[in-house]
C-alpha cells in the first residue's frame, strides 16, 4: 500500500553544479551529500540528485513542489538560471502551478494549492 510521496529524484550531468543549483533554490545545503546521491529536505520529503542516470527532458512525469506563492517561487527559479517550461495558471478552484526547465534538462513544477493540507 501507498503511504505517500517519499523522493523525487532528478538526473543530472553534473553533481556538483546541481548540487549549488538546488542549494541556492531551495535555500538550504542537502542533508546527504555523496558522489552517488545529493539529497534535500523538503518539508518532509526527499528532492535528490543522481550523477550518470539518462537526464529525463521534458517527457515523463513532472513533481510539483508546494509553494506559498507559486508566481514568487517560480520568479526565483527563472533568476537562478531555470527556463520557462509552463507559466503559473490557475487550473481551477484556485489552484496555481507552473513548470521550469532546470538548468540539467528536469522539468520542476510548483504548485500553490489552497485545498491541500498534510496530516498534523
Amino acid at each position: 500500500m501507498f503511504e505517500g510521496l517519499r523522493t523525487v529524484v532528478y538526473p543530472v550531468g553534473n553533481l556538483t553544479k546541481a548540487k549549488a543549483w538546488y542549494s541556492a533554490a531551495l535555500g538550504q545545503e542537502p542533508y546527504f551529500d555523496e558522489p552517488f546521491y545529493v539529497g534535500f529536505n523538503v518539508g518532509g520529503y526527499e528532492l535528490g540528485l543522481v550523477p550518470d542516470a539518462p537526464v529525463a527532458g521534458q517527457a515523463g512525469p513532472i513533481a510539483y513542489w508546494g509553494v506559498p506563492d507559486a508566481a514568487a517561487a517560480f520568479a526565483r527559479l527563472i533568476e537562478l538560471g531555470a527556463h520557462p517550461h509552463e507559466d503559473v495558471h490557475d487550473v481551477g478552484g484556485g489552484i496555481l502551478l507552473g513548470t521550469v526547465q532546470d538548468p540539467f534538462a528536469n522539468l520542476l513544477g510548483v504548485i500553490q494549492n489552497p485545498h491541500f493540507a498534510l496530516p498534523q
